[in-house]
Formats: C-alpha cells, sequence, structure tokens
C-alpha cells in the first residue's frame, strides 16, 4: 500500500508541497488549483481529490511570508478563480447528470435503474435539493455527486445555479480566506498537518452523525 502512503504524505503536507509549487511555477498554482477544485466538485470519479484542506492549505500559503514576498499568490485573485471551478465543477456535474438519467433510468423492471427513482429524485430536490446543494460544499463525496444526483432529477436549473453560486461563494471564502487570516499564527503554522486533519474530520463527522441516526431510525 505504498501509493497510499504517499497520498497520505501529499494530503498531510499540502502546504509544503503547494508552497514549492508556487514558489517555482509562480502563477501557474492558479491553474493548478483550479483544476483540482473543478474536478473534485465536476466529475464524479475524484470525490476523492481535497476539497476543504486545500482551499485553508491555499489560504495559509497565500498568507506565508515567501508568497507574500514573491507575490506568486495573491489571495483575492485566488478566492475568485476557486470560486468560478466550484460554480463550473458543479454545473457540469449536473449536465452530465441531466443527461444521463434519462438514459439511463428507463427500466421499469430494474431494481436500481427504474424511472420511479428518478421521479423520487425530482421530487426530492424540488423540495430540499436547494439546502442540499449548499450544506453539501462542505460534506467531502456527497459534495461530488450531490449536484449529478440533482442534475438526474432534473432539479430546476435556474433554481439550481442560485444554490450553487451561493454555495460555493461560502465555502471558498470561508476556507481560504480562514487560512489566510490564521495561516501565520505560529501554531498553526508549525501544526499545518494537525490542522489539516481537524478540517478533514469535521468534514466527514455530519455524513457519519447521519449514517448512525439513519441507522437507528428503524429501531425507533
Amino acid at each position: 500500500m505504498e501509493w497510499l502512503t504517499q497520498v497520505a504524505g501529499l494530503v498531510l503536507h499540502l502546504d509544503r508541497h503547494l508552497l514549492e509549487f508556487a514558489t517555482n511555477y509562480g502563477a501557474w498554482v492558479y491553474g493548478l488549483l483550479f483544476v483540482i477544485i473543478f474536478c473534485e466538485t465536476g466529475l464524479v470519479v475524484t470525490p476523492f481529490l481535497p476539497g476543504d484542506s486545500l482551499l485553508f492549505v491555499a489560504g495559509t500559503v497565500a498568507a506565508s511570508e515567501a508568497v507574500q514576498a514573491s507575490g506568486a499568490i495573491d489571495v483575492h485573485w485566488l478566492a475568485g478563480i476557486l470560486v468560478l471551478a466550484a460554480v463550473l465543477g458543479d454545473s457540469v456535474n449536473y449536465g452530465i447528470g441531466r443527461w444521463i438519467g434519462p438514459r439511463v433510468f428507463r427500466m421499469p423492471q430494474s431494481w436500481f435503474f427504474n424511472p420511479k427513482h428518478l421521479s423520487r429524485a425530482h421530487a426530492f430536490y424540488e423540495h430540499h435539493g436547494g439546502k442540499t446543494i449548499v450544506i453539501a460544499r462542505f460534506v467531502p463525496i456527497v459534495r461530488t455527486y450531490a449536484p449529478f444526483v440533482a442534475g438526474v432529477g432534473a432539479m430546476d436549473y435556474r433554481r439550481f445555479i442560485g444554490f450553487n453560486v451561493g454555495g460555493a461563494l461560502v465555502w471558498v471564502l470561508m476556507l481560504v480566506y480562514g487560512g489566510y487570516l490564521f495561516g501565520n499564527i505560529p501554531w498553526v503554522k508549525q501544526n499545518i498537518s494537525l490542522v489539516v486533519i481537524g478540517i478533514i474530520v469535521l468534514s466527514v463527522l455530519p455524513g457519519v452523525f447521519e449514517y448512525v441516526r439513519a441507522k437507528r431510525a428503524p429501531a425507533r
């Protein structure tokens, strides 16, 4: 499982790798971060990419003395570019789901691809979809699949795009500027790996609580 160790090392030392990339390649760091956030939110096959932790660490790197001196990252440009990446990612994911849904869910005899599931998804997203799209921004994996399912369920796009943009603004600005504001605090600088682990744990907790609640519901 050497590859797993390498991935864990990459995630836990995001600040070091990101700082090195920004120092060596300057403005190309915007493109790298754009691609990661776009893929993490826009492609159902890449939910494993870092999201919350990457945004926070990007903010801390933008606040670092080395980057401040070189001018490689402007935090306001960074925030704007990553909001755009998050909005476009969710929109593409929605579009893929909207295109796939009617073509896949057309087998009345199938348990998984029954058209009834499509109707239920549509009803759910018309009733609860707005808050789901916003809240999902802060939950790994769910963040990747929520816009896809919204597309499958044919949620009204004008309604979807409003919550998409609003959720992206809250998610990106809170984490990027949070990292920027706290990035130069000595304890944060010296324990960035612990901070990253903390962000990952906090982002996963809502899903764990919901899973436990759902498991207990039948018993009640």
